[in-house]
């Protein structure tokens, strides 16, 4: 009996096991016409599960709804599609919700996972000559515009007393930004996991900084408002899906990584150490999460970065 057929059993053990989360499940008072729900994700995460799974497909059938996933490769590009319509509900960082606001998206946020300030970072080289914040000046940076990892490097930077201004950013998705990287074309990148993982595991990349003490890295789930207000108990299975979900991959860790690791193609190491950044528990949206969304969205006006003031507030959903 080969190594890799006993590893498949255990993978496909697990993803049984995870099914049983589907369990039963009472039909909601009302139930929308058939049609879709299109789901944006990003290749790592809850969403990652939850689509492997199958048991929102299975929750939502009674209502003749089909699930239809689409892939991103980033929060910002995610929520543009959110904006045209191309989705319905996505997961991103605290970053993207507000360029999309300033942008015009008429989103809401429906829900939030626990903090994660250790799932991003500013990294070097592992013999880059930069070894503090400091050593940023002048150098050239690396991040996704509108990302989550945006706000982290502005507030690391202004934790060691430099400006925005004092780095010159270089705005990369990140497989380009790993690739310049690599090759030193960059000398830090600001990166969220897995991508922080791969390149500490792969790269020997060293943390420069993290979000520890200094952002929260929270990440939201947001739907078109017009979707969000016309299906309310469809909104409420997904929560409710992602909130047992959430439960089971809390108190089951090394087997999230393993699942992760055999769905999305990622190194073993790479998983365990990008799962240990995680947290796990679905909330409400609420007065203290919007207050620091706002603070974000105030930063990035004072530095120009959107082009108008956003009052975070006007994308809460309404309480029903």
């Amino acid at each position: 009996m080969s190594l890799f057929s006993g590893k498949r059993r255990r993978v496909l053990a697990l993803w049984a096991g995870v099914a049983v989360l589907a369990g039963s499940f009472a039909l909601p008072s009302r139930a929308q016409s058939q049609g879709q729900f299109r789901i944006g994700y990003q290749k790592y995460g809850i969403l990652v599960l939850l689509k492997a799974q199958g048991a929102l497909e299975k929750r939502l059938a009674p209502l003749k709804i089909e699930v239809k996933w689409t892939e991103f490769p980033a929060g910002p590009v995610m929520l543009e599609g959110l904006n045209v319509g191309s989705i319905d509900l996505g997961q991103v960082g605290e970053t993207p919700p507000i360029f999309a606001q300033a942008a015009g998206a008429d989103l809401v946020y429906i829900g939030y996972e626990p903090p994660e300030p250790e799932g991003e970072a500013i990294i070097v080289k592992s013999d880059s000559a930069i070894r503090t914040l400091a050593g940023l000046k002048g150098k050239k940076v690396a991040l996704n515009k509108g990302s989550n990892v945006h706000y982290l490097l502005v507030k690391q930077l202004e934790k060691a007393g430099l400006r925005y201004s004092d780095v010159e950013v270089s705005f990369l998705p990140p497989a380009d930004a790993r690739a310049a990287f690599e090759r030193g074309s960059v000398d830090a990148w600001v990166i969220w996991d897995p991508f922080l993982a791969a390149a500490q595991k792969q790269l020997g990349a060293r943390v420069l900084a993290d979000g520890k003490g200094v952002v929260n890295n929270t990440s939201f789930y947001l739907a078109s408002r017009a979707h969000a207000e016309k299906n309310p108990e469809v909104i409420d299975i997904v929560l409710d899906e992602l909130s047992k979900l959430d439960e089971w991959a809390r108190n089951n860790r090394k087997d999230v990584a393993v699942l992760l690791a055999s769905y999305i193609g990622l190194e073993r190491s790479i998983a365990e150490l990008s799962v240990s950044h995680n947290s796990y528990g679905v909330k409400p949206i609420d007065e203290a999460v919007l207050e620091q969304q706002q603070q974000i969205a105030d930063t990035f006006l004072n530095l120009k970065l959107i082009p108008k003031a956003v009052r975070v507030r006007d994308a809460a959903l309404k309480k029903r």
